[in-house]
């Protein structure tokens, strides 16, 4: 079980003050064998003196020491416990240690935001002159990651395709040190061959990280495939009802002591202790939720491709997307999101999306809520109308992020919305 976020490795299995860790023996113990869903309802529970069922929220900023050699001991790590709720707090431990027990992590680190977390594993391990490729297809925060933010640090990029092994080849450099690519991705629903090229950057000595919000712990595991770092936006799946906003990094031990530790201890892209304790509630219920609106996505995906001007249905689960033989040899199901592109460019898409009345106009996604979003002019309105086309963000592509309404509500709604573009 894990410890306080700010600690070493080394002391990670000792306890902490009055909090003392969920009882565990050779047959409850997850590492021996406790299946996903159970690990997602008991895994990292810290229980303190009065012995709650529920995880306790601390909302502390402080911690009291005993003494000042105690207090001293603490900022050398040479003494287990909580010094600051900027280093590590209980609560913010409890959601690590359960992610990273599903994950299959070594580690796990929250931070407030997703884009806290992704700047958070390329920053803290790249420098000036080193190199990194990542996948063209990327949420626009991210693309200004590497396409903006790293350059001005002397931190050069290069963007591929990244269905394209031989892109991903042709991109290393002696100075490479990171790929960076998110599948599926965001919102074309692209995907890149996890194991593939992460065995290309393995061999070259280069780090690999994989956002894998699209797809959620419960639909694809990278480290499995061969990622050294796992990033998500906890805000979407993972709290699953649009409460809250949160982070993640999974890695490895090497690379949290090495890199990523000091950084989020020193720059302070904190989660706090409160949204922690909501992202513990959403993955107790998240593989309900996940199955519920992939089951649900199919039969939209499906109905919509029947639409007389959908021009395009976009959905890893159905047997005509362009690498629907990948999805389904790195995903057990095609995930919540699907994209369509509507007739009438820009206007027909509005016309649409004005016309719906129980799914509503939000760039969030992951919710339990359905939620739809016109990409060219709100996540990736900033890309050039090339950069758009090159990535297939056509002015009638619509996003949909599939909630846990009835399927047959949905589909009602997006047909007669659909009917109201036409006019």
């Amino acid at each position: 079980m894990g410890t306080p976020g700010f600690l070493l490795p080394e002391f990670r299995t000792q306890l902490t003050g009055a909090l003392v860790r969920m009882t565990q023996n050779s047959k409850k113990d997850p590492s021996n064998g406790w299946r996903p869903e159970t690990q997602l309802v008991h895994g990292g529970v810290l229980r303190s003196q009065f012995g709650e069922t529920s995880e306790a929220v601390f909302l502390t900023q402080g911690f009291v020491y005993t003494s000042a050699e105690q207090a001293e001991a603490r900022f050398k790590n040479e003494d287990p416990g909580y010094q600051y709720s900027r280093f590590g707090n209980p609560t913010v431990s409890m959601f690590e240690d359960r992610l990273k027990m599903f994950e299959g992590a070594e580690e796990c680190r929250a931070t407030a935001t997703g884009m806290a977390a992704v700047t958070a594993s390329i920053l803290s391990y790249v420098k000036t002159g080193d190199h990194v490729v990542a996948a063209r297809a990327l949420f626009g925060s991210c693309r200004y990651i590497v396409e903006t933010l790293c350059p001005r640090f002397g931190v050069e990029c290069t963007l591929v395709d990244g269905r394209d092994l031989d892109q991903w080849r042709a991109a290393v450099r002696p100075n490479t040190k990171m790929f960076f690519f998110e599948t599926p991705s965001n919102p074309t629903l692209e995907l890149v061959d996890i194991k593939s090229v992460c065995k290309i950057a393995r061999d070259n000595g280069i780090l690999s990280i994989v956002d894998n919000v699209f797809a959620t712990p419960m639909l694809q595991r990278p480290l499995a495939l061969g990622a050294d770092i796992v990033v998500y936006s906890t805000t979407k799946h993972i709290d699953g009802q649009g409460r809250c906003l949160g982070g993640a990094v999974l890695c490895s031990t090497d690379f949290l002591t090495k890199h990523l530790q000091d950084w989020v201890r020193q720059t302070g892209p904190s989660m706090s202790p409160f949204n922690a304790w909501v992202m513990l509630k959403g993955l107790e219920t998240m593989p309900l939720r996940i199955k519920a609106q992939c089951d649900t996505a199919l039969l939209v995906a499906n109905a919509l491709a029947k639409e007389q001007n959908v021009t395009r249905v976009i959905y890893p689960g159905r047997a005509d997307h362009p690498q629907a033989a990948l999805a389904q040899a790195q995903m057990p199901g095609g995930g919540q999101m699907v994209s369509f592109e509507v007739a009438g460019g820009k206007a027909g898409a509005f016309r649409c999306l004005n016309a719906m009345r129980l799914v509503k106009i939000s760039n969030n996604l992951g919710d339990a809520k359905s939620l739809v979003t016109h990409p060219a002019t709100t996540t990736h309105f900033k890309l050039t109308p090339e950069q758009r086309t090159e990535l297939g963000i056509s002015d009638g592509l619509i996003r949909l992020s599939v909630g846990l309404e009835a399927a047959s509500d949905l589909i009602d709604d997006l047909s007669t919305a659909l009917a109201a573009a036409r006019s």
